[in-house]
């Protein structure tokens, strides 16, 4: 298959960033990179905008990484209690996934950029307690979720009305005899 190099001009999550020298297929760089505008032919004049597309991405890259730092903060003071149903042996009904997290963090903090697979955790949390989760918001930027799991509060009242029900008279059977 034929290929050519081609300097990316804007980011490409698949391919590569700003400024990257890569190999792609005539095809994708004839007709989607090039005329879209996200990528240049490698000639001599190319070659020497390369310094402005580096300093475009550093730029870009200082941004995305202080803004992840100030969620990252946000979330690391942040402390969530989710309940779980419970049966009798202590068995959880269902479990936390990383959605529900996701969900929680969202509303909490009002994020509507946050990524979907931010929350990572290797299986649904199906114990109550604590615990700890990653949230990865930028290559270089984790930040850790403190989780509470707890089971729900029984009320009294229907532990009450239940042992009434128990002392409660038997219904008399009232017959009419013709």
């Amino acid at each position: 298959m034929a290929h050519t190099e081609i300097i990316l001009t804007a980011n490409i999550p698949s391919l590569g960033a700003e400024a990257d020298i890569v190999k792609v297929r005539r095809g994708y760089a004839r007709n989607f990179l090039l005329p879209h505008g996200k990528a240049l032919e490698v000639t001599k004049s190319s070659l020497r905008q390369i310094n402005h597309l580096k300093a475009k991405r550093a730029e870009r890259e200082a941004r995305e990484v202080t803004a992840a730092e100030e969620v990252a903060t946000k979330i690391n003071k942040l402390k969530l209690t989710f309940t779980l149903e419970t049966g009798e042996t202590g068995k959880a009904f269902g479990s936390v996934t990383a959605k529900d997290i996701h969900d929680r963090i969202v509303a909490e903090l009002k994020l509507e950029d946050l990524s979907k697979h931010a929350v990572v955790l290797d299986k649904a949390i199906k114990e109550t307690g604590e615990h700890e989760v990653s949230v990865k918001l930028h290559p270089d930027v984790t930040a850790t979720l403190h989780l509470k799991v707890a089971a729900p509060v029984v009320e009294k009242r229907a532990e009450e009305e239940e042992s009434s029900d128990y002392d409660r008279k038997p219904r008399r059977r009232t017959t009419t005899k013709a």
